[in-house]
């Protein structure tokens, strides 16, 4: 199938979820003010897919901006795939749908048109979003997913979003959730760090053979947030084999590194707070990877995660300490 502007995926419960989607996590160095303005240009470029969590801190801003573009023509509500998350503190079953009417107030939406579990590692319930003992260590929780989940369905079943799935979630949490007792629907997505260097292949393929689609963030590896990333990483955008190919087929190496991962069936997320940026993210549908670009740009995968959450890895349910 030929990608366009406005190619979608169709989700396993009948939903249709753009391919290209854009991201409004903001570092500190920038303001919520900031990440409701950008989403403004993504929605001016063309952008319908907006992805936010209420960790993010900035649903009310990012809310605004989705309803300013509403109001002034530029599109419809029905135009606009919303994806909100639940936070690792809201996964006991009666914090989950309080949690989701909290954000639909915050952005002033009737419905999300996607909601997902942020992480599967859990939270102590309360206030504080990264509650932390007298010695600075997080305070786990550990709900069974499965009763979560259940709780997702209800939200779904109530109207108050559309779609629901999953966020850094690993194959055999997946099949938890997969083979549970009374499965009413299944998770439409798995959104993970996904990058020339993490390509996800495994997870992809397990994910493809459930129905169930990848979304990819930190595409284009991902901003040098301390503490979260590690900056001695190499960058995704100076790969060599990277800038080659994106010289033979002048285009901008971001460009190269998410055609690349649309074409192998990944939904990806772009995040950006420079106008032109936003712009340049969005033109990867005029231009296709020769089937032995893909396979180069294969080669290049490091199984490397930019995204640092050693603080989290003592929960049982941390997702990556299995393969995949």
């Amino acid at each position: 199938m030929a990608l366009k502007p406005d190619s979608y995926v169709v989700l396993n419960d009948g939903h249709k979820m753009p391919v290209i989607g854009f991201g409004t996590y903001a570092p500190e160095t920038y303001t919520k003010e900031q990440a409701g303005e950008s989403t403004k240009v993504a929605i001016e470029v063309g952008f319908r897919h907006i992805d936010c969590a209420f960790i993010y801190g900035n649903e009310v801003q990012v809310g605004q901006a989705i309803r300013s573009k509403i109001s002034d023509g530029t599109v419809k509500r029905e135009d606009i795939f919303y994806t909100g998350k639940l936070w690792s503190t809201n996964q006991s079953p009666e914090r989950v749908r309080p949690a989701l009417e909290h954000s639909l107030k915050d952005l002033q939406l009737d419905y999300m048109d996607l909601f997902i579990i942020h992480s599967p590692v859990e939270f102590q319930p309360g206030d504080n979003p990264m509650p932390k003992d007298e010695n600075g260590k997080l305070i786990f929780h550990n709900t069974d997913i499965r009763d979560t989940w259940k709780a997702m369905e209800a939200c779904k079943d109530a109207g108050l979003v559309r779609s629901i799935g999953v966020s850094n979630f690993n194959r055999r949490q997946l099949e938890l959730i997969l083979n549970m007792p009374g499965l009413k629907y299944k998770p439409v997505c798995n959104q993970v760090e996904c990058h020339i260097f993490l390509n996800q292949s495994k997870l992809l393929a397990f994910c493809k053979s459930n129905d169930i689609v990848l979304v990819g963030y930190s595409v284009l590896g991902s901003s040098r947030v301390e503490g979260w990333i590690d900056q001695n990483f190499p960058k995704v955008l100076d790969d060599p084999i990277l800038n080659t190919i994106a010289k033979k087929v002048n285009r901008s190496p971001a460009q190269v590194a998410m055609r690349y991962l649309l074409q192998k069936g990944v939904v990806v997320l772009a995040k950006s707070f420079t106008p032109e940026r936003i712009k340049q993210n969005f033109q990867i549908f005029d231009f296709v990877l020769s089937d032995e670009d893909i396979k180069t740009l294969d080669g290049v995968n490091k199984n490397m995660r930019y995204l640092n959450t050693d603080s989290w890895k003592d929960h049982p349910k941390y997702p990556f300490h299995d393969e995949y």
